[in-house]
C-alpha cells in the first residue's frame, strides 16, 4: 500500500483559469492573443484615402480654371528679373545717375541690323534704343555695360560670336555668326580697334562703336558711316521712366 506522502493529484484537465486563484498557474505563453477587430482602422484608412482625392480634385479644378493667375504668381515670386541679376552683377548705379548717347552699328556680311524695330526699343531702363532710332544708345545709370543692351534685345556678343536670339522678323538676321576662315569679327571703338570683350565696355557720352562680322574690307566703309551718324545732346531736365515709356 503505498504511503501517504507519495500521493499523487490527478490530472488537471479541463481546468478553468479564468476562476479566482487559477491564473497564477496558467501559462500565457502558450494562449492565443484574443484577435483585434481591424474594422475601425480599416475605415480610418478610407476615410483619410476618400478625404485626400477630394481635396486633390478641388486643388486641380481650381488650378486649371485659375491657371495664367496662379503660373503668373509663381512667376514674379520665385523667377528673378534678368535684367535684375545684371544690375546686381555688374553694381549698376541708381536710374538716372548718369545720362549718355552714344552711336553704335553692326554689320552682319555687309547688312546693318535695324535697331529701330519695334522689338528692340526701350527694353531696359537702364540702357535702350528709343523713339525708333536705329544706332543711339540711351544710357540712364552709371556702370551700365552694353552686355545689358545685348541682353536686353536677344542678343550675345563674345570676342569669336555673335548670336541672335530675338524674335524673328523679315527685316534681320537670325542665328549664329562666329569668326572663320573667311569671316572676322572686329570690334572699334571711337575709330580705334578695341581688343577687349566689347560687352563689357561702359560707354560714354559721343561715343561711337562699330561691330562688324564678314569681311574685314569693309571697315574703312564701316566706321565712315558711323561717323556719319548724329549724336543728340542731352536733354537737361531728367528723364521720368513710367512702365514702358520713357521721356526725356
Amino acid at each position: 500500500m503505498p504511503e501517504d506522502n507519495e500521493k499523487t493529484l490527478p490530472k488537471d484537465f479541463g481546468s478553468d483559469y479564468s476562476l479566482p486563484g487559477r491564473f497564477e498557474e496558467s501559462n500565457s505563453e502558450h494562449f492565443d492573443a484574443e484577435p483585434i477587430n481591424s474594422k475601425p482602422k480599416n475605415r480610418a484608412i478610407l476615410i483619410i484615402i476618400v478625404a485626400f482625392v477630394i481635396i486633390s480634385s478641388g486643388f486641380f479644378s481650381y488650378y486649371f480654371m485659375n491657371q495664367n493667375e496662379i503660373d503668373s504668381r509663381i512667376i514674379q515670386n520665385y523667377i528673378v528679373d534678368p535684367e535684375k541679376n545684371l544690375v546686381n552683377q555688374y553694381g549698376v548705379g541708381e536710374y538716372g545717375s548718369d545720362h549718355a548717347h552714344a552711336a553704335i552699328v553692326v554689320f552682319l556680311d555687309g547688312e546693318q541690323l535695324n535697331f529701330g524695330l519695334s522689338q528692340f526699343q526701350i527694353s531696359s531702363r537702364y540702357i535702350h534704343f528709343e523713339n525708333h532710332n536705329p544706332h543711339i544708345i540711351h544710357k540712364h545709370a552709371t556702370d551700365v555695360p552694353l552686355e545689358m543692351l545685348f541682353a536686353s534685345i536677344g542678343i550675345k556678343i563674345t570676342p569669336d560670336c555673335i548670336m541672335l536670339n530675338y524674335a524673328e522678323s523679315a527685316d534681320i538676321k537670325t542665328g549664329r555668326f562666329c569668326t572663320g576662315q573667311d569671316q572676322s569679327l572686329l570690334f572699334y571703338v571711337n575709330g580705334e580697334e578695341y581688343h577687349s570683350d566689347i560687352s563689357q565696355y561702359v560707354l560714354d557720352h559721343n561715343d561711337r562703336i562699330l561691330i562688324s562680322f564678314g569681311d574685314a574690307e569693309s571697315i574703312s566703309k564701316h566706321l565712315s558711316y558711323l561717323e556719319s551718324l548724329e549724336i543728340f545732346d542731352i536733354p537737361k531736365k531728367t528723364p521720368q521712366y513710367s512702365g514702358n515709356d520713357i521721356t526725356v
